[in-house]
């Protein structure tokens, strides 16, 4: 009886536990569009906000447990938002990707009102906005530098610029990319992955960020196999190309879970260096200029 007694008064108790909170959502183009928050122990009283962008498949879940971002947050003590894309994909213009290109999603709202309910609840440095992704979340990343004013710098991984972009603001840009990436192929023309993304070389694209930003000629650090192109611009931005020789379409030091690189449609990560903290670095040293 006493064994009954402690196993129902157990069960009452978990019957009292309330649930675990929802992901926030907003209403955009009259879709139900959600995200999640890593909000680390401490914080700053204005803090940095990263908007990480999953590839195409992925989620805003698949790209938190895969990228590291959540212990670069409490290292850094720095917000990160997690998005999820419609049917696993952004609309980045050119064409891509998949379901919210068909059907004309507008991704671009949609991350910019994240972010603003995102300072609603929680004090951000509109100052220290960046936006980083990996490739079809790194095509977002460039497509929200071109349309809109919110972030300081973006860090595409694995990406391209695709569609208009006729008259951006300037803003820093660090751009990583492998040689041997097969599906957004580094000297530029179509790849051969899911997407078949036909995009400008990779150098091609940081150069018109350099002229956006009205950098001088980079000054180039070979370190095999990284070799880093970083151009110092007035204003206190920069522009930074970081190559891997032979590495594929990745997230350098992510997580190498074979079952979810084979999912995303991604190679194994680079161990030459961790994206993540390459990326935090040039954010944290790049605040929007004044």
């Amino acid at each position: 009886m006493r064994r009954f007694l402690c196993l129902a008064l157990l069960l009452a108790l978990a019957g009292c536990q309330k649930p675990a909170p929802a992901d926030p959502s907003l209403v955009v183009g009259g879709r139900t569009r959600t995200y999640h928050v890593y909000r680390p122990a401490s914080l700053p009283a204005r803090a940095p906000l990263v908007v990480m962008l999953h590839g195409g498949f992925g989620t805003g879940k698949q790209a938190e447990e895969s990228y590291g971002w959540d212990a670069a947050a409490d290292a850094g003590h720095f917000l990160v938002a997690y998005p999820d894309g419609v049917g696993r994909a952004w609309n980045v213009g050119g064409g891509c990707c998949g379901v919210p290109a068909s059907t004309g999603v507008d991704d671009v709202a949609f991350v910019t009102r994240m972010v603003d309910a995102i300072a609603a609840t929680v004090p951000v440095d509109r100052d220290r906005v960046y936006a980083t992704g990996v490739s079809n979340g790194g095509l977002l990343a460039y497509r929200l530098a071109c349309d809109t004013t919110v972030f300081a710098a973006i860090g595409p991984d694995s990406a391209t610029l695709l569609g208009p972009c006729s008259a951006p603001a300037p803003v820093s840009v660090i751009h990583i990319h492998g040689t041997a990436d097969h599906n957004i192929p580094y000297d530029g023309g179509p790849g051969d992955g899911p997407g078949h993304i036909d995009g400008p070389a990779v150098a091609d694209v940081v150069a018109a960020w350099r002229r956006v930003d009205g950098c001088p000629a980079p000054a180039v650090t070979d370190a095999p196999p990284v070799t880093s192109s970083v151009a110092s611009c007035p204003h206190g931005r920069a522009v930074e190309l970081v190559t891997i020789a032979g590495a594929g379409h990745q997230w350098p030091g992510g997580d190498n879970k074979p079952v979810v690189q084979r999912v995303l449609g991604l190679d194994p990560p680079s161990t030459a260096l961790s994206a993540t903290d390459t990326i935090w670095r040039f954010f944290a040293a790049h605040p929007r200029a004044a």
